[in-house]
């Protein structure tokens, strides 16, 4: 080949070396100055009390929090003594104890009196090690009591959880990073289960570093019961949505954060607008190296579906359904049902997501075969 692009210059052939680009999906607030406005805004004075209240309705109570609290604090003053002072005849080593999920972000829900912990042993955890540890705890936080404590433990895939009454502690396991080439996958516990429970100490040190505002933990709140009530959007996972809520708070031309009612609207809009779909630029994972998108964790499935879920929800919002989205009156079927307001009729969003059937996946074989 000869000439400008061709082998003999150095050129690259068509079709490698591709690099992958990926866009940016509209986000009106970044580029409100680009589209200014005919009319003034419309009045959300209404829907901003809708969402302080339906907030304060999720939100936990003071005796709730002051119950979980007491709780916790019993289970980790029992693991750092352990730590401190190793019991006689307990070969077990524990390195450290951190607190993780929600009710350490302040983003707890009503009706959910979970703390979650993670306890990072030096032992390479075996399911009878942990079914020890879990034991052992137990015992110091019974001694360690003045008057009978009701504990009962249930093994997790994680690790266990301890119950008092109606609180509840889920303890995960890690290992020191270092410590990941040593195990075996026929003996101790899974590395990717190891690896998450990591993942969760890492989530709560930049959760408590960049995303402290309170109206990110209020929107996170909301953001979590919505997830709750529409199955379109329960692929979305805990962190993503912490990270949906702080960028859509946050991230804004001014530096300044948004106030509730445009957050709120904010995340429909983007994940309306794909957001979330392949080859979005997406939010790329803080607590990850190598540009890792949080929204890669789901398939390609349910990628759609949280897409198509949110421009129904949208519509239906910029229709003045809000009390309906926030679970305040009506049914969570406007998500997948026809529904009407304001006299405007509002159709919810197909799927553009086509899974390839197994035959279909043989007749295409087929075809490429006789091709050849």
């Amino acid at each position: 080949m000869r000439g400008r692009g061709g082998r003999g210059r150095g050129g690259m052939h068509r079709g490698t070396n591709r690099v992958f680009v990926p866009h940016i999906p509209f986000d009106f607030v970044m580029c409100e100055q680009a589209f200014p406005r005919v009319k003034p805004a419309p009045d959300d004075e209404a829907f901003t009390q809708a969402l302080i209240k339906r907030n304060q309705d999720l939100n936990v109570t003071s005796e709730e929090q002051a119950s979980i609290l007491s709780f916790v604090t019993k289970i980790c003053n029992a693991i750092d003594s352990i730590i401190v002072s190793q019991p006689a005849g307990f070969d077990i080593q524990v390195d450290e104890c951190r607190q993780v999920g929600d009710f350490k972000k302040g983003t707890m829900t009503k009706g959910n009196n979970l703390a979650e912990v993670v306890i990072i042993l030096k032992t390479l955890p075996t399911k009878e090690i942990v079914k020890q540890l879990a034991e052992k705890i137990i015992e110091t936080v019974k001694k360690g009591e003045d008057s009978e404590i009701t504990l009962t433990m249930a093994e997790t895939e994680n690790g266990f959880e301890l119950v008092d009454g109606q609180d509840k502690v889920s303890v995960g396991i890690a290992i020191p990073p270092g410590n990941m080439r040593k195990l075996d996958s026929s003996t101790h516990m899974s590395h990717k289960i190891l690896q998450s429970s990591l993942a969760a100490i890492r989530h709560v040190r930049w959760f408590e570093e960049n995303a402290f505002h309170s109206s990110i933990k209020m929107l996170i709140r909301l953001l979590k019961d919505l997830r709750s009530r529409f199955a379109g959007l329960e692929p979305l996972t805990m962190w993503i949505i912490d990270l949906l809520a702080h960028h859509a708070i946050m991230n804004t031309p001014s530096r300044q954060p948004l106030p509730i009612n445009a957050a709120f609207r904010r995340c429909l809009q983007l994940l309306s607008s794909g957001f979330f779909l392949p080859g979005s630029a997406g939010i790329v994972d803080p607590c990850e190296s190598g540009n890792v998108r949080v929204h890669t964790v789901m398939n390609l499935e349910q990628q759609d579906m949280v897409c198509y879920t949110a421009q129904t929800l949208l519509r239906v919002l910029a229709h003045g359904g809000f009390r309906a989205i926030l679970g305040l009156e009506g049914e969570t079927t406007i998500a997948t049902e026809m529904s009407v307001w304001n006299g405007v009729v509002v159709t919810p969003s197909d799927r553009a997501y086509e899974k390839a059937t197994e035959k279909d996946a043989d007749s295409e074989a087929m075809d490429t075969s006789q091709t050849s």
